[in-house]
């Protein structure tokens, strides 16, 4: 570091300055003494890094930056600080699964199934199939009826002697296996995770690909590709009077339910209770529908009472036709000092309902709510986890898409690592993160921040027989393990972090093997499910392309005695146009989470520490990639909602649940908007100044809460209510600073960009947007204004001089890359031997497709091919 009075051609700079990197003592520390990192980069592209720091993540870091760097160089791809997971709807079928009529006559069966994975299946002589990699994977016939009380799995085929006749096939049905259909739909029987019931599961086959990019530390890419069912808890089924609440359902029950539909040409009369009408058809006929149904029988289902409709989902699960019409006796309660009890029994069995956490009180208190009976979390694949490769390619690059989907590009991203840097924040509390529990309870283990634990520490737990029965079995067995063993071993206890200045570290962290490297069946399971879903045959690559975009915010309340002021404004989901979307990437402000320091910005995409380039080329590369893909600017919270409301990762991982189950023409803002799904923020004033809440977008309203958070909760405006809906309802004052904090930081940070000159290198929607950020204009143009707002667009864009200067980079240095090679190639033939003839004929062969390359890559028909692809950013303008 340079001397105060004796900088660069001996002038200090102001940024030197403001960053402390210059000594005024020969005896100071730098940083005063505290952990430090500084990176250095020429023209050239050396690179010189020094860390100063014990914390191990910043080695993964190192590689990050490696990653985006090529990556801006090379073009046509970007490296992304992103989480993702593909989810698949799962649901409850109870205990028989008959396909429906629309599934049997269908093009999907099982002869076209055995075309589709003929490489991968044997086929048996009774008509279904056991995949070659999976033995406990089984293919099964489109009219497979699959019955839990006769642990049977049967299905018609025609006779080979004569197609005029039909043999009935069936194999024994049993748990762990998964059973799947022409359509790609997995069905599996699992035991219930708390009760002592089994059930039968259904999966689709076509999930969704939930991306989380550019999120700030603590916004939730790890756990949107969590399990919703770690979070999951169990308890009694309470009814308010037994008698009254079985009235109620046997109205239901005997309800005439064929003259529901608006087009009185349709005909239905199967009762609730037929074997004809299984779980899933009795949750669509009590599910109101404007397009099917009409408005007498919406009315009707609308005045049903949640805790009813939970009831009779019950019921049917467990409806035996035997039973006739004397089901009733089969529920009862207890009698509990003289008077009915509310626990509800099915034949003398305490019924167990589940329970979900979504935030916590200030006393740190779960606030738990009843999900719906026939609720089952969703199937994940994780995909991301934090440092991704991505690309965009138009549609025309690649067939077999999900044709739902109606894009002109697509995006696909890749996981660039083979362990994931975790930080388990939910492993303090047993026996809930069981993945982490399991993780930290095996073998080869690299482990950050967990107090050292020796086996007297083991003998305690153990004694502690109430928590300590609280663990998951693997993290049980490694404590009892460590109780017995010699005095001087070491084992961490997951729920135990690091004492660190007298009080338990909130950056507990391990290293966590990939999921789908340790345990590949279920991205196998998903590929299937998709390539069947989409009738894809076993040569034709399945591709995943992104389908929706969620950002995460880490948000926290306002605290005035350390003067971190408030990020909590936002409500459980915000959806923003790019304008305002790109103010939050360019700032990307954070409030206090576990691995950093203090609330503040984190630079463009929280790149800002960890990039060898300006930022201003992630900011043109990502701003092209939302325009050419069409992704829209969703973002869920994390931490808090306002001054009370705590929430942490519990809506994070919640996001993904909704979204798999939406339609694809629901998750349009534009549809979501018109039916009064979100509300849009408009700019108010108080106290006599202007507050830009428009800088928000829109969020959530109660009718969005109970259209599709109905799917998953019992009574889902109690879930979100109004404070949490309209945070400004809390603490007004505190919700006017939070969003003034916000636009601070945003002015302030386009200041910045203005200040070293990388604004230079921002395209020209960002050129413009960092103005705007900076000064509220630029050339007579506001955020509002069409013609600014119209820089965000797919028709400007393509239009634009500097999206083909993109191009054009882009094939300059394809073109460079191939004479590199050419030239490589050149000279190690230059260096063969001739008696080496093999090695000349392959040497021969790579300078012909060189120079094959060299032609394609330098003609006029190459960029019309790089059309609708990233190009290539300039990097750095002169």
């Amino acid at each position: 570091m340079p001397y105060v009075k004796k900088g660069v051609f001996g002038v200090i700079l102001q940024p030197q300055r403001q960053d402390h990197m210059c000594w005024h003592d020969e005896d100071e520390y730098y940083n005063d003494g505290q952990a430090f990192k500084i990176v250095c980069r020429d023209m050239n592209g050396v690179m010189v890094t020094v860390i100063a720091d014990n914390y191990f993540g910043y080695s993964k870091k190192e590689i990050k930056s490696q990653i985006s760097y090529s990556a801006n160089l090379f073009g046509g791809c970007e490296e992304e600080h992103a989480g993702g997971a593909l989810a698949f709807p799962r649901f409850n079928l109870g205990e028989l699964y008959f396909p429906q009529y629309e599934d049997l006559n269908s093009t999907y069966t099982f002869k076209r199934l055995c075309q589709q994975l003929i490489n991968n299946i044997e086929i048996q002589t009774e008509g279904y199939a056991i995949d070659v990699n999976f033995s406990d994977i089984l293919y099964v016939p489109e009219n497979t009826l699959i019955d839990m009380q006769k642990m049977e799995v049967s299905w018609t085929s025609k006779s080979q002697e004569n197609e005029t006749k039909t043999t009935r096939e069936s194999i024994q049905l049993l748990p762990d296996h998964t059973y799947v259909y022409p359509s790609g739909f997995r069905v599996q029987m699992k035991k219930h995770p708390h009760a002592p019931s089994w059930r039968l599961i259904g999966t689709l086959g076509e999930g969704t690909l939930c991306h989380k990019p550019s999120t700030v530390s603590g916004g939730g890419k790890s756990e949107i590709s969590k399990s919703l069912q770690d979070l999951m808890i169990s308890g009694p089924v309470f009814v308010r009077n037994l008698e009254e609440d079985l009235d109620q359902i046997e109205h239901i029950f005997n309800f005439d339910y064929s003259r529901r539909f608006r087009d009185n040409k349709l005909q239905d009369s199967r009762g609730l209770l037929s074997s004809d009408r299984t779980l899933g058809s009795v949750i669509k006929l009590l599910t109101p529908s404007i397009s099917e149904y009409n408005d007498n029988y919406n009315q009707w289902l609308e005045s049903i009472p949640p805790n009813i409709l939970a009831l009779v989902y019950m019921l049917k699960r467990f409806y035996k036709p035997e039973w006739g019409k004397n089901w009733r006796q089969r529920f009862s309660v207890d009698e509990v000092n003289g008077n009915p009890g509310h626990e509800l029994k099915y034949e003398n069995r305490q019924l167990q309902a589940s329970y979900l956490r979504i935030g916590t009180r200030k006393d740190g208190t779960w606030r738990l709510f009843k999900l719906r009976q026939d609720f089952v979390a969703a199937g994940k694949v994780q995909m991301e986890d934090d440092i991704t490769a991505s690309t965009v390619v138009p549609v025309d690059y690649v067939k077999g898409l999900d044709p739902d989907y109606k894009a002109n590009c697509i995006k696909l991203v890749h996981n660039c690592e083979s362990r994931l840097f975790q930080r388990p924040d939910e492993a303090i509390n047993r026996g809930i993160d069981k993945q982490s529990e399991s993780d930290l309870a095996g073998r080869d283990n690299f482990i950050s921040n967990f107090e050292p634990l020796q086996p007297e520490d083991a003998i305690e737990l153990v004694n502690d027989v109430v928590n300590f029965e609280k663990f998951t079995k693997p993290m049980r067995q490694l404590i009892q393990k460590a109780r017995d063993a010699d005095p001087g071993n070491y084992f961490v206890s997951s729920a135990q972090p690091r004492i660190v200045d007298g009080k338990p570290t909130l950056n507990v962290r391990y290293l966590q093997l990939r999921p789908d490297l340790l345990n590949p069946k279920p991205y196998y399971l998903a590929e299937t499910g998709t390539r069947l879903a989409r009738s894809l045959s076993s040569h034709d690559p399945v591709y995943f392309p992104v389908d929706a975009v969620l950002q995460g915010r880490r948000n926290n309340p306002q605290d005035l005695n350390t003067n971190i002021r408030s990020l909590a404004v936002y409500n459980p989901i915000h959806y923003q146009e790019l304008p305002e979307l790109f103010m939050d990437l360019i700032c990307s402000l954070t409030g206090k989470s576990p691995s950093t320091t203090g609330a503040g910005s984190e630079g463009a995409m929280t790149k800002g520490p960890f990039n060898a380039l300006s930022t201003t080329a992630d900011l043109n590369t990502a701003l092209v990639t939302s325009i050419l893909c069409g992704h829209d600017g969703f973002s869920s919270a994390a931490g808090y909602i306002g001054n009370i409301h705590r929430i942490d990762h519990d809506i994070s991982m919640l996001i993904p649940e909704i979204w798999c189950r939406l339609p694809v023409k629901d998750r349009d803002p534009e549809f979501l908007i018109e039916k009064g799904y979100f509300e849009k923020l408009d700019d108010f004033e108080h106290n006599g100044k202007t507050i830009f809440a428009s800088r928000l977008g829109y969020r959530m309203t109660e009718q969005f809460v109970h259209a599709y958070f109905g799917k998953i909760f019992d009574r889902p405006m109690i879930v979100f209510d109004d404070t949490m809906l309209r945070p400004e309802l809390q603490d007004m004052n505190a919700y006017v600073d939070g969003i003034n904090n916000i636009v601070e930081a945003q002015q302030r940070v386009a200041k910045n960009y203005i200040k070293d000159g990388t604004i230079n290198d921002a395209c020209p929607p960002l050129y413009a947007l960092l103005q705007i950020m900076a000064k509220g204009q630029y050339d007579g143009m506001t955020i509002n204004t069409p013609e600014f707002r119209q820089l965000f667009t797919r028709d400007y864009l393509l239009q634009s001089d500097w999206y083909f200067e993109r191009l054009t980079n882009k094939q300059a240095r394809d073109a460079e890359l191939w004479r590199m090679n050419h030239a490589y190639v050149s000279s190690q033939l230059n260096e063969t031997l001739d008696n080496e003839t093999d090695k000349k004929i392959d040497l021969k062969a790579r300078i012909k497709e060189a120079e094959r390359m060299i032609g394609v890559v330098t003609s006029d028909s190459y960029i019309e091919r790089l059309k609708g692809t990233l190009g290539a950013d300039w990097v750095h303008k002169e």
